[in-house]
């Protein structure tokens, strides 16, 4: 059965670095399925692999194809966007993605941001596990254009002000239509650990911490060299921590 693990928080607090390493280990144990729900896409980068197309793109060609009377007869809107979706899958060893790409432009996209789900959903079905890159505003989960999610990790990094919106994200998952199983705090880039501040303001918000994870200056140097942060070795404090996250939670 397909695990789903989302990875949200604020920008800037290092979701997708933690994405790429996951889908690493991840694809250690099965065939992974990465969806980068950034509009900005850097996960393609992270993990060292080529963006042929995005979902945005689908749906903006699909948009114009329906509004132009483009499809022609013989040809149903579903058998369109799967094939069109195809084209656009980054497939690699134990691995593939699919970026989602810019947001929705103007006009209802209801019907085809349906339509998307239903393929979308299919096509993880033939995965071990789906790691979700989630933008900040995590839109994607609350339009429901991606699966019901079995894990949400939010990342924050080592201050008040990253902690409170982790909650604040936390609440959010409450309104959503999307089913969430598990959620957790992951802390990034900390240095000597966790100050006694943090931890109490981690308390009082509610979230379950799973690991924190040390300033890594192995990633550092990675990033500063534009090697994608996959190639970090699994002895690295980062890396390591990953591999914790995974055991702690039973991902994996």
């Amino acid at each position: 059965m397909t695990k789903t693990i989302a990875v949200a928080g604020k920008g800037g607090t290092g979701k997708t670095t933690i994405s790429a390493l996951l889908v690493k280990l991840l694809s250690e144990n099965g065939v992974v399925l990465a969806i980068d729900a950034d509009p900005s896409a850097n996960l393609n980068i992270a993990l060292g692999l080529p963006l042929n197309d995005t979902i945005g793109n689908v749906r903006e060609e699909m948009m114009a194809a329906v509004r132009g009377n483009r499809l022609g007869m013989g040809i149903a809107k579903q058998n369109y966007l799967e094939l069109k979706l195809s084209e656009a899958l980054v497939e690699s060893r134990q691995l593939d993605l699919l970026a989602m790409g810019r947001p929705e432009g103007k006009g209802c996209y209801c019907a085809i941001n349906n339509m998307l789900r239903d393929v979308v959903d299919r096509l993880g079905k033939n995965y071990d596990f789906i790691v979700l890159d989630s933008e900040a505003g995590m839109e994607h989960i609350s339009r429901q254009t991606t699966r019901d999610v079995d894990f949400l990790l939010i990342v924050s990094d080592p201050t008040i002000r990253g902690i409170i919106t982790a909650a604040r994200i936390k609440d959010l998952i409450k309104e959503l239509r999307t089913q969430v199983g598990r959620v957790a705090l992951v802390v990034n880039r900390t240095r000597n650990g966790l100050s006694p501040e943090i931890q109490k303001a981690i308390d009082a918000s509610g979230l379950e911490l799973a690991v924190s994870i040390p300033e890594d200056p192995e990633v550092l140097e990675l990033e500063a060299k534009g090697v994608p942060v996959a190639e970090l070795p699994p002895t690295a404090a980062a890396s390591r921590a990953v591999a914790d996250l995974v055991r702690k939670l039973g991902i994996a």
